[in-house]
Formats: C-alpha cells, sequence, structure tokens
C-alpha cells in the first residue's frame, strides 16, 4: 500500500519536504475500529459508488456526499444528495461556497429586471433590515446584481436558481451494532421515518461474516435499509470497499412533499450545506497545523492520521488540547517551499481540491460514465 503524508519527519530547522510513506499494515489497524474512521470511509464509498445497487438513473444523476449534516433537532452521520447534473452545473454559477438561509431567500426570489428589493421578495417573518443585510452580503458574492435608485436598493437575479436537488438519503454509521447500540438509534431512526426530511434512511454497519448478519435481528424500524461494510486497505481498484444490502429502505417521501415549501427550504439548505463543506471538512475542526498530522491512503480513501498515536485519530482527539499538540515549526510556513503557508495549509488545499474536483466531475457526468475523483 503505498500511503502519501504530508508531514515532514524533519527537525524545525530543515525545510519540509512532502514525500511517501511505503508501508504494508494489517486491515483492522484503521480505523474501522473508530466511528469517526469508519464515517469517513462510508462517505468515500458513497461518494464513489452510490448508490448500492452500482446503477444510476437512467436520465442521469449525480452525488454529493457530506458528514455531520442536520437540523436543529437531528445530525446525520452521512448524507448523499443526489443531484441533477445540468442543475448541478448551474449551481456552479453562483460559487464554491454555500447559500445559507438568508442568502437563499435572496437568490431564490431575486427578480429578472430590476426591483426594489422589498417589492421584490416575499416576506421573510422576520425584520426588513435582516433581508437587507442579506441583499448587500449577496451582492458582494456576486449571486446578485445591485443598484441604488434615490433612497431604493434595487436587485436583479445574475441567474436563475436551478432545481438541483433531486434526493436526500441519510445514513447513520454504526461499525459495532451491539444490542445496546441498536436500542439507542431505534428511536431516532423512528423519528427520521416519521419526519421523512430524507427520501431514504440507512444504517451502515461492519459486517460480519455470519450467515445473517447481527444488525438484521436488532430493534431497526423496518423502513431503513441496513448497509454491512468490509473494508481492505490492501485491495486493488474497487475492491478496497464492499457493501452488501442486508435490508432494502422504504422510500419515505410524504405524499405532498411537493408543496411542502417548508420542507423543501429546509432539504435546500441542507444540500446547500454538503455542496459547500462534503465529507472533506473534517480539517476545519482538527488540527492539520500540527506537526504530527498527517494523511495516508486507505483505499482510494486519504484518511488523517497521527504520528505521534502512531494511529489514525479522531476529530475530538485531533484539537489544541491534545497533550501531543505541537504547532508547525516557523521555518515549515516560510518561504513559499514547496507547500505555501506549511504541510498544514497544503493539507487543506488538498482537500478542499478534491472537493471541488468531486463536484465538476459529477456536473459534467451527464449521460456519461463519472470520472474517477483521485
Amino acid at each position: 500500500m503505498t500511503a502519501p503524508s504530508t508531514t515532514p519527519r524533519a527537525d524545525a530547522n530543515v525545510e519540509p519536504e512532502i514525500h511517501l510513506l511505503t508501508r504494508r499494515r494489517p486491515t483492522h489497524v484503521y480505523p474501522g475500529d473508530a466511528e469517526f474512521g469508519f464515517e469517513l470511509l462510508v462517505c468515500r464509498w458513497a461518494e464513489e459508488a452510490w448508490p448500492p445497487d452500482g446503477e444510476r438513473s437512467e436520465d442521469g444523476s449525480a452525488v454529493l456526499v457530506a458528514r455531520q449534516l442536520g437540523t436543529k433537532r437531528r445530525r446525520w452521520d452521512t448524507v448523499v444528495v443526489e443531484c441533477d447534473p445540468a442543475g448541478l452545473t448551474a449551481r456552479a454559477r453562483f460559487g464554491d461556497r454555500e447559500l445559507d438561509s438568508d442568502l437563499l431567500h435572496v437568490v431564490r426570489n431575486a427578480p429578472a429586471e430590476w426591483a426594489w428589493y422589498r417589492d421584490a421578495l416575499p416576506h421573510p417573518g422576520y425584520p426588513w433590515r435582516y433581508v437587507r443585510a442579506a441583499v448587500h452580503r449577496a451582492a458582494g458574492r456576486g449571486v446578485v446584481e445591485k443598484r441604488r435608485r434615490g433612497n431604493r436598493i434595487e436587485i436583479r437575479r445574475v441567474a436563475p436558481y436551478p432545481d438541483w436537488v433531486r434526493r436526500i438519503v441519510a445514513i447513520e454509521n454504526k461499525p459495532d451494532l451491539d444490542a445496546s447500540a441498536a436500542r439507542a438509534l431505534s428511536d431516532q431512526l423512528t423519528r427520521d421515518v416519521e419526519d421523512a426530511l430524507a427520501d431514504e434512511v440507512w444504517v451502515a454497519t461492519h459486517a460480519t461474516g455470519n450467515r445473517v448478519e447481527p444488525a438484521l435481528l436488532e430493534d431497526v424500524p423496518v423502513e431503513v435499509g441496513i448497509l454491512a461494510f468490509a473494508f481492505d486497505a490492501d485491495a486493488p481498484g474497487e475492491g478496497w470497499a464492499d457493501a452488501a444490502v442486508e435490508w432494502h429502505p422504504s422510500d419515505v417521501t410524504p405524499p405532498d412533499a411537493e408543496s411542502d415549501e417548508e420542507r423543501r427550504t429546509t432539504r435546500l439548505e441542507l444540500a446547500e450545506r454538503a455542496y459547500g463543506s462534503g465529507w472533506r471538512s473534517y480539517h476545519d475542526t482538527m488540527r492539520p497545523d500540527c506537526r504530527h498530522f498527517e494523511l495516508r491512503r486507505f483505499g482510494r480513501a486519504l484518511v488523517p492520521h497521527c504520528a505521534a498515536k502512531e494511529r489514525s485519530q479522531t476529530a475530538a482527539e485531533c484539537a489544541g488540547s491534545c497533550p501531543e499538540f505541537e504547532p508547525e515549526p516557523p521555518v515549515w510556513r516560510t518561504r513559499g517551499w514547496p507547500i505555501e503557508g506549511g504541510p498544514g495549509k497544503g493539507i487543506k488545499r488538498l482537500l478542499g481540491d478534491r472537493r471541488t474536483r468531486v463536484r465538476e466531475c459529477e456536473a459534467a457526468a451527464e449521460g456519461k460514465e463519472r470520472p474517477f475523483s483521485r
């Protein structure tokens, strides 16, 4: 297995370099032992192989994968947004960053011709001064046009906001779905089915190899699908991840979904967050600026690794409070070599570039076989 690392093994007075570490490790060392690591692998598999039956819709489809998204009441481990490829391409007109709820209110309702923003936009249910602030933010990001006529601010759309979201799928990751974990999860999954914010709900767990997977015997709602995963870091090509459908889910989309504007708006806000962050955004909550932080390859995924702990760390462990935390030496961040800003900045750019590449590949995949995102 070839495992790239972006953290140099060097003294503070030596310029850093990117190098490759080649070593063979037993599959169980990573990370399936930790729910965070399992979650990252499930996200990478979904990005590459969704849906589980391996068949995209005949009229073309694209997927965006994100993690730790939800509402105030509920947060899901993995979210798969099934998109219209042409709509995804049109969405790119509004930039790479997410549009939050206030910006969506402006962008979705911006008129084709110049109009006073209070005439153009429906009443938001809160004071107009907040809408005016959102108009200024939207214009600053180039997602609407703005001009002043006398004492009035007029707006005009730069393009129609597309209908790019088809379905939203929620996945709960429980590598060890024993009886106690299933009991704790059962109420949450029941609410997911009843709330029907997602169109489909799954539980992802580790495959045990038993004739009947234990997850099938647990108290999981019948509408929820079950995926059993087996990961092998050293398997070639697509063999690194094997996902077996142990139970097919039911479509829980409510009959009045098209007319439920509140549901549509909430789902669009979730999809926008998935578009802006993706699943590789763990670098925002971890410390890639630590000299011990590395990225290592597991199958077709790049996963965080702590050289001090000599294992894959969790997001909760990788913080400034970690006793092993050591900031990158200043010399690593000087002279712009080999990575402008130091290895930590390089890791963030690498993961950001991969997120952007996935969006571009999915949008370009209409009617074609999707290119592999490295």
